[in-house]
């Protein structure tokens, strides 16, 4: 097994799922602060009447454990600390956009924000590890939700360039590797928190913000996304050529299998990567509109029309490298009805993989399936690809002695590896491989501690109780053994 010389060994977290610290030091709340895992179809809003708005209200009967997290905005180093000593040589994370500018819409930023990150970086640096920092994880200020309908209004995209002006020009040579959207590509499927979009105009049901959101308005997210994302690009080579700026999606999509060789089959496959992938990743890297989605709004009676500026700005500025998560893998059967959540598409079972995850999450795993993903997106984008998230969450807690022997997450780390070390000799360009997430974070899909990922163990659990104190795996001793050798040790 042999990696490049230069491949980014590290790993990946989220601000809203590790650093708390959310109303604090001028931070306002964003989507990520008023719902108990992504997947949550109650967020903590409320229509009032005399308003005609929604605000926040948050749901005394459930733990918002993501308002303290692991308590990272105050213990950064000694965490970043750890990870120095698996040899990380990168470390992703996002900027919590409502800790720049806290309601979104401010003229001018939150300087106390500013120089948090700032510190972070640098401490990054001076541990030898490169910054990838996403600027929106599921992050969008709760204002711009509530006051303007969150993506689906242009006026975000004037907001939003204001907000990566800012930090782009503040981190000037700090940060070399920007993501633009982390997972955008979810706002079919959640576009509350993937885009920030809720209807606010004459919601059908006010009890029920995610389900009044209309195709229209996700749509029109999708139509100002786009043009945002152009825009980062731009902005970003503007204010520092030697930067780089690529996209982030979910890509376990792109390893929907055929369930048999039905052409029915096949040919619903190829759809699902469409919709779960290629509608964002077509824009994004080749900077074409998939003439296919023509159709698409033709079915859905939607209107979505690019002007010929916006056509040529999507053109122009395309994104230098193709960044993704990929956890599973899943299969496409005509008469079975696909659902999804944080690890992709679920399909019918697959009786040819070996693995599943513990319960009780029990993801397949698919080592192969990365590879597989690896090939289909090198072959379609011809840009380096960067696997910024890559993990399985295991329900475990300290034994006896104060110790955790996580051995399956020791066998998922090294087959996923294997696999991307074959996909390099397929021809495959990989900037690097970030774990998630390499210290245990609040779950994004669930909401809870329980679903942990990490090499270090933090003591909180689901009722929030627990010291924080971190102690450290079993597997976080191989991974180093691996980074040491730059995966010859596989």
């Amino acid at each position: 097994m042999k990696f490049p010389e230069k491949f980014m060994w590290g790993g990946a977290i989220a601000a809203n799922q590790y650093e708390g610290a959310w109303l604090e030091d001028g931070k306002q709340p964003n989507v990520t602060d008023v719902v108990v895992g992504i997947m949550s179809r109650k967020p903590g809003i409320a229509w009032n009447d005399e308003t005609k708005k929604y605000e926040m209200k948050l749901d005394p009967e459930k733990a918002y454990l993501s308002h303290e997290a692991v308590d990272g905005y105050h213990r950064y180093r000694e965490d970043l600390k750890l990870m120095a000593g698996m040899g990380f040589n990168a470390f992703r994370t996002s900027i919590a956009w409502g800790r720049i500018f806290p309601n979104g819409d401010e003229e001018e930023p939150n300087e106390a924000g500013l120089a948090f990150y700032e510190d972070m970086f640098r401490c990054m640096k001076e541990l030898g590890m490169e910054p990838v920092i996403t600027l929106s994880h599921y992050e969008t200020p709760l204002h711009l939700v509530t006051e303007y309908g969150g993506w689906s209004d242009p006026r975000l995209i004037e907001y939003w360039k204001r907000y990566v002006t800012t930090v782009f020009t503040r981190y000037k040579g700090l940060v070399k590797y920007w993501l633009t959207f982390n997972e955008v590509n979810n706002m079919f499927r959640i576009p509350l928190v993937a885009a920030g979009v809720l209807t606010v105009k004459d919601p059908k049901d006010p009890s029920d913000p995610i389900g009044s959101t209309t195709k229209q308005d996700i749509w029109d997210g999708y139509h100002n996304i786009l043009v945002a994302n152009a825009e980062t690009v731009r902005l970003g080579h503007e204010i520092d050529p030697d930067c780089q700026v690529g996209c982030m999606l979910t890509s376990s999509s792109v390893a929907t299998y055929p369930y048999n060789c039905d052409p029915a089959n096949v040919f619903g496959a190829l759809e699902s990567q469409r919709m779960a992938n290629f509608y964002f990743g077509d824009p994004f890297c080749l900077g074409i509109i998939p003439a296919y989605l023509k159709k698409v709004w033709k079915e859905q009676g939607v209107t979505v029309e690019f002007t010929e500026e916006e056509r040529e700005l999507i053109k122009k500025y395309t994104v230098d490298f193709f960044s993704f998560s990929y956890y599973r893998s899943s299969t496409y059967d005509l008469e079975y009805i696909m659902r999804g959540d944080t690890g992709g598409l679920v399909g019918k079972e697959n009786p040819y993989l070996k693995d599943k995850a513990p319960q009780p999450w029990g993801w397949p795993v698919d080592p192969e399936g990365l590879r597989y993903t690896m090939n289909v997106l090198y072959d379609r984008y011809h840009l380096p690809l960067f696997i910024v998230e890559n993990g399985v969450g295991l329900d475990e807690n300290l034994d006896e002695k104060g110790e955790i022997h996580d051995t399956f997450r020791v066998h998922y780390i090294e087959e996923h590896l294997k696999n991307v070390a074959l996909a390099l000799e397929d021809g495959v360009e990989c900037m690097g491989y970030l774990y998630w997430g390499p210290i245990d974070v609040v779950s994004a899909g669930t909401g809870e501690m329980k679903k942990r990922y990490g090499f270090v163990y933090v003591d909180r659990f689901n009722d929030g109780h627990g010291t924080l104190e971190r102690k450290i795996k079993d597997s976080y001793y191989r991974y180093k053994e691996i980074i040491e050798s730059n995966g010859e040790k596989l």
